[in-house]
Formats: C-alpha cells, sequence, structure tokens
C-alpha cells in the first residue's frame, strides 16, 4: 500500500500516521499473510483491501471516539480491552497509531493470541497483556469487570449479544465502542432495552470508509451504572437467548 495515499486518507478522517508507524503496520500486515497460511485469521489477504478493510477500518473507530475522548491524548491510565480480538482488530492498529493507551487483547482461542504476541513483540509494542477466555466469563473476572476506559469489539454478533460480552468491562464513564455494518440500524434500535439493563445508553455515527463506497456504523455506548451482577449469564447463554 502506498504511503502517501494511506496517509492521505488518515488525513481525511483527523488522523496523522508517521513514517514509523507505517512501517509497523506493514511489518503486522507481513506476519498476518506468513501466520495466515497455517491458521485462519482473515479471508482478506490482498494488502490494498488489508490496508483498507482492517487497519484503516480499525483507526475509523478513534475518529467515533473524538467527541468522548481523543486517544492521541491517552496514557498508560487509559486502558482499552479489544473483546473477541481475532487477528488483532481494531485494538493492534489503535496501539500502533496510539501508542499511549494500555491494551488488552482477549480471545477464545490461544493460538490467535500467539500470533498477536509474536505481532507485538516484533512491534515493541508496550503496555498490552493478552487474555485466553470467551467473553462471558472475562467479564466475571474481578480483574477485569469494570476495568477499562473503553472496550472495543468488531466481533460479528447481534448487538444485544455483543453487549452483553463487552458492556461488563466498561467502567461507569467509560465507552463501549462496537464495529457495526451500515445495515445495523434497526438492530442498534433494537439493542436498546438490553444495553439500558446493562447499565448503558447508545447512540449511532456513522462515518464513510475513506477509498471505498462502505459506512462503518458505531454503535458508541456510555456506561451509566454498574451492570448488575447478573450479567453477563454463563458462557454461550447470551447468544442462545438474546437480551431483549
Amino acid at each position: 500500500m502506498n504511503y502517501a495515499l494511506f496517509k492521505k486518507q488518515l488525513q481525511t478522517v483527523g488522523i496523522e500516521i508517521t513514517g514509523e508507524q507505517y512501517a509497523a503496520l506493514d511489518r503486522y500486515y507481513s506476519l498476518l499473510v506468513e501466520w495466515n497460511e497455517k491458521m485462519n485469521l482473515t479471508a482478506i489477504t490482498e494488502e490494498e483491501e488489508v490496508y483498507s478493510k482492517h487497519f484503516l477500518d480499525s483507526c475509523l473507530g478513534a475518529t467515533a471516539l473524538k467527541d468522548i475522548k481523543n486517544l492521541s491524548d491517552a496514557d498508560s491510565s487509559y486502558k482499552v480491552i479489544d473483546v473477541g480480538t481475532g487477528a488483532g482488530f481494531p485494538g493492534v492498529p489503535l496501539k500502533i497509531m496510539f501508542p499511549g493507551i494500555h491494551l488488552t487483547l482477549l480471545d477464545s482461542l490461544q493460538k490467535r493470541l500467539t500470533f498477536l504476541q509474536e505481532v507485538c513483540s516484533e512491534l515493541n509494542l508496550e503496555n498490552v497483556d493478552f487474555v485466553h477466555a470467551r467473553a462471558e466469563d472475562g467479564g466475571r473476572d474481578k480483574n477485569l469487570r469494570e476495568k477499562f476506559d473503553l472496550v472495543t469489539s468488531r466481533a460479528v454478533a447481534n448487538l444485544s449479544v455483543l453487549s452483553e460480552y463487552c458492556i461488563p468491562y466498561v467502567k461507569v464513564g467509560g465507552t463501549f465502542l462496537a464495529y457495526k455494518s451500515s445495515e445495523s440500524i434497526e438492530e442498534i434500535e433494537s439493542a436498546k432495552s438490553a444495553i439500558s439493563k446493562l447499565g448503558g445508553r447508545v447512540t449511532v455515527k456513522t462515518l464513510p470508509l475513506p477509498g471505498t463506497e462502505i459506512e462503518r456504523v458505531f454503535a458508541i455506548t456510555i456506561k451509566k451504572k454498574p451492570t448488575p451482577a447478573f450479567y453477563p449469564r454463563k458462557a454461550g447463554v447470551p447468544k442462545k437467548n438474546p437480551l431483549h
């Protein structure tokens, strides 16, 4: 991916990138393609698409958050957890672009975390923790529950389900940022009751993905009160019986 073009695309959404950060993303891309040959990390492997649909898309979350928090000002006291991180999106690109944040990457598959440990080691990313757990189990862990300023997730799940996975991690006053598609407006509306039960209030922000015809919808939930101790329910239950 051409550095000048990628830099320009980021600038259109108010984000600046240095040559060093671009080099880190380039190394991340190389590792992603290399590891993807032996394990399923992503269906998208063509360089330009990875930069657009993974790296740029991940960074777009920082633009969606700017009314709440400018990540450029964040230091290691600002704790972010990426739930169901998979190949590291959006957490790792956000960490590369905003190195001050303290990042936790949570996933249910250890082999994905092994890949991400290699990435973070290669890129010399500091203040990154790795948690091998199902989202529901992690949300009941006293060391993780309501400990984070920002929770991100780009996982493909209905927002009612995703909210039960993620909102328990958010401290009161913090934010849950869900990456959703342009077809998700009705889904977000339907999830409002569940989000309220979990202690949050949701708003929607839609941003174009530069260089594409894609529109990314962000469901931005502010945690207004503690999540009731009953949630999240046992692993598997939220998906089988979503909150209403």
